[in-house]
């Protein structure tokens, strides 16, 4: 009953307001399956009546013929069929929406249409997307009638309003007739309500709507836009801190993940590992490796490659990690300098091995669908690529804390933490926890690559980026405790992207960068001191 109600409502709306012209002859409405095989060599007539037909018809299906039509993207093959075209020479049936034999269709020709009756489509596509029983498509033809105010769609509003009952869309319903109230020039009380329904949105398509009604506006009328543009102003301000707020945490989530293994292995080790980074690019690159099999070998798993890629790049880089300290670092504790020139010098072998193997060139690592664009909440605009890149950070800040605090191995890494030569004489095979433990730090590393994958080049030099930025984190957090380093990366995010709008991007991690050594000079241990070797060689 209601989606009846929907339908006399829709059609009632539309011959008020612009399909007047179009009203079917007959009483009982077609389907889009009897409409759409009499638009072959139809006349301009036959054609308008075809498209209040299809109109009339009420049907979902109608409306990308219509949209074809109207964007002349409608064409009529010499077998009589009717097709859209969809690419270069490219076209799918309009009823069945399967691909076209370009062999048996024959030559394809548009199917033309004059401006009046484009028009009219326009104003039918928006009629039957208002009245849809699909609110998503509702709020979507909503929104864009408030981008393209039409004087020809009140009454139709009017009528969609009437009709609407989710209270969401019946309010961007109210901003589109507001929208193009504004756009005809209404007065009075009307225009003092209009003015406060579009301020009440307070974003910047409302302060464009307000500032573009101004022009001609009387003075008693721009006293009341001016104080609806200041209440869109003083909500944009509001939001502008809330983005920034988000910027920063979006920061700090990348910070965390490339900082946090490096917070492991200093507080246990001791050891200043500059090759950290290139774990963080060798991360990237197991997830290039892994989408291009996926690619070659079975493209339907793609929306899984990430799934596939964090276990892998945590047991690749782990492995190497184990490998760099088995080999070269346990010759090296309690040197260093030493220790620092080893794993720089082993970075720049990581990175001229990956050049040779992989190109110099950036490597293309694809967004699954589920990690693709973006959405708004309030005045904020958040990407679905880095909202899952901040839960992922948490996901793996819990299972570090729980690997450290449930576990033998954690158990073990917070003793020889403490106290090495304690541990050791209790029995814990230290070289052991120090071969784990960079095992761990690597493979953190290497997850924070997958994630950087999805917002960053990926190119040999992607972690040189990063590992300064890293040390600062770990430096200003308290060298080997996590939720030293979890505020820290916070902080330096959020602190840094407040400061680029004023200071530029660069300047901005320059002053970061004094205001950490400075804060070091009053506190050496950062914020949340641990005692143990690391903290007190």
């Amino acid at each position: 009953m209601r989606s009846l109600n929907r339908l006399t409502r829709f059609v009632s709306a539309l011959c008020l307001a612009v399909l007047a012209s179009l009203s079917a002859g007959s009483t009982q409405a077609q389907t889009v399956t009897d409409i759409v095989p009499t638009l072959y060599d139809a006349s301009l007539g036959e054609l308008r009546d075809a498209v209040a037909a299809l109109v009339n018809s009420g049907e979902e299906e109608a409306l990308p013929i219509l949209r074809a039509l109207g964007e002349g993207a409608l064409h009529e093959a010499d077998n009589g069929g009717i097709f859209i075209e969809t690419g270069r020479d490219q076209y799918t049936d309009a009823l069945t929406g399967e691909a076209a034999d370009l062999g048996a269709t024959g030559d394809m020709s548009v199917i033309r249409i004059n401006n009046s009756l484009r028009r009219d489509i326009a104003a039918a596509i928006g009629g039957m997307t208002l009245m849809s029983e699909n609110p998503a498509t509702r709020r979507s033809a909503a929104q864009q009638m408030i981008s393209r105010p039409d004087e020809g769609n009140l009454d139709l509003l009017e009528t969609a309003i009437a009709a609407e009952e989710d209270a969401g869309v019946r309010a961007i319903m109210e901003q589109a007739r507001a929208a193009t109230l504004l756009e005809t020039g209404v007065e009075g009380d009307a225009f003092a309500q209009a003015v406060d329904t579009i301020a009440a949105r307070g974003d910047r398509t409302a302060l464009s709507i307000l500032s573009s009604a101004s022009a001609g506006a009387s003075e008693p009328q721009l006293a009341i836009l001016d104080a609806g543009l200041a209440r869109i102003n003083q909500s944009l301000a509001i939001w502008s801190v809330g983005q920034n707020v988000w910027y920063g945490v979006s920061l700090g989530s990348v910070l965390l993940l490339a900082a946090i293994g490096l917070a492991i292995t200093f507080g246990v080790m001791g050891v200043i590992n500059m090759a950290h980074g290139e774990m963080v690019m060798l991360g990237a690159y197991v997830t290039f490796v892994v989408q291009e099999i996926i690619r070659t070998t079975n493209p339907g798993l793609f929306d899984y490659s990430l799934a596939i890629a964090i276990p892998t790049a945590f047991l690749a880089t782990a492995m190497i990690g184990i490998a760099i300290e088995r080999g070269i670092i346990r010759w090296l504790y309690g040197r260093p300098l030493e220790t620092l020139l080893a794993t720089w010098g082993l970075s720049l072998i990581i990175q001229q091995g990956v050049r040779t193997i992989f190109g110099a060139t950036n490597r293309e690592v694809g967004n699954p669908s589920w990690m693709s664009g973006a959405f708004e909440l309030g005045g904020l605009a958040i990407t679905w690529n880095r909202m899952w890149i901040v839960v992922f950070a948490i996901v793996v800040f819990a299972l570090l804390l729980a690997v450290l605090n449930r576990t033998p191995l954690g158990l073990q890494m917070r003793a020889v933490t403490q106290n090495r030569g304690m541990a050791s004489a209790m029995g814990i095979r230290t070289p052991w926890v120090d071969a784990m433990t960079f095992g761990l730090g690597s493979g953190v590393a290497g997850l924070a690559g997958v994630a950087l994958s999805q917002i960053d080049n990926v190119s040999p030099n992607l972690g040189q980026g990063y590992i300064i930025d890293s040390f600062m984190v770990v430096v200003f957090g308290g060298v080997g405790n996590l939720w030293g380093t979890l505020v820290g990366a916070l902080t330096l995010g959020i602190a840094n992207k407040f400061l680029e709008p004023y200071a530029g991007a660069v300047l901005a991690k320059i002053l970061i960068l004094v205001l950490i050594i400075l804060f070091i000079q009053r506190r050496p241990r950062g914020l949340f001191a641990l005692k143990g070797r690391a903290v007190e060689a």
